[in-house]
């Protein structure tokens, strides 16, 4: 069966390159958004498996987005994607919780693919 993932970016090349990294693979793309508000808005509707979230974008950050949804969705799961290799972006990550992946852009798919399959291991079967 496969993942259901919900693609948060406000870059549509970067939208477009993650649905392209998971062509034939075990995943699904069911949704891409541009902005934390329509993560928000679309997650219950959605019910992905797992959610990419770029940092920086209009409105809500990507870090705000992700501990929100955590509080309404403790078991949502959320990788972070951002070229952000800074410190205080890592510990920001790190303050949503110790599962939450980092992948870096450029997005490598390899990594990207093991930090999804390290995320999908803590699904329910």
């Amino acid at each position: 069966m496969k993942r259901k993932i919900m693609i948060v970016d406000d870059s549509i090349v970067t939208r477009s390159e993650i649905e392209q990294l998971l062509t034939g693979t075990d995943f699904d793309v069911i949704g891409q958004y541009r902005s934390g508000e329509e993560a928000l808005e679309a997650y219950e509707r959605e019910k992905p498996d797992i959610v990419t979230m770029d940092i920086i974008m209009p409105g809500i950050d990507g870090i705000e987005t992700s501990r929100r949804l955590l509080e309404r969705y403790p078991d949502a799961r959320i990788i972070i994607i951002s070229s952000l290799v800074y410190n205080q972006t890592l510990e920001m990550v790190k303050s949503l919780g110790p599962s939450i992946p980092f992948v870096f852009k450029p997005i490598k798919k390899s990594y990207f693919i093991s930090a999804l399959l390290k995320v999908c291991d803590t699904l329910p079967r």
